[in-house]
């Protein structure tokens, strides 16, 4: 089970919001306690599958970044013959 801890005020502001979709979008109103069990119990719920995604986007963005940054360095690298006129 994922447990975020949220700065208190966070917190309270997740809560109103939760507290304000249902007033909306249901026309129902929940108390602060049952707005804070349903956060709680989605984010359990839904928190590892966000994480994943998002270290899984870190993650390409971390392999392209190093792609660019490898071929730069190619890029860098300077040209080596041999010295004209033969070898002393």
């Amino acid at each position: 089970m994922m447990k975020l801890k949220w700065p208190r005020e966070q917190k309270q502001q997740l809560i109103e919001q939760v507290q304000h979709y249902f007033e909306l979008e249901r026309s129902e109103e929940i108390g602060s306690i049952a707005a804070e069990q349903l956060l709680d119990h989605m984010v359990a719920l839904l928190g590892p599958h966000v994480y994943n995604q998002a270290i899984q986007d870190a993650r390409k963005t971390v392999v392209e970044r190093m792609q660019a940054m490898e071929d730069e360095l190619y890029a860098l690298e300077k040209n080596v013959s041999a010295p004209r006129g033969g070898s002393r």
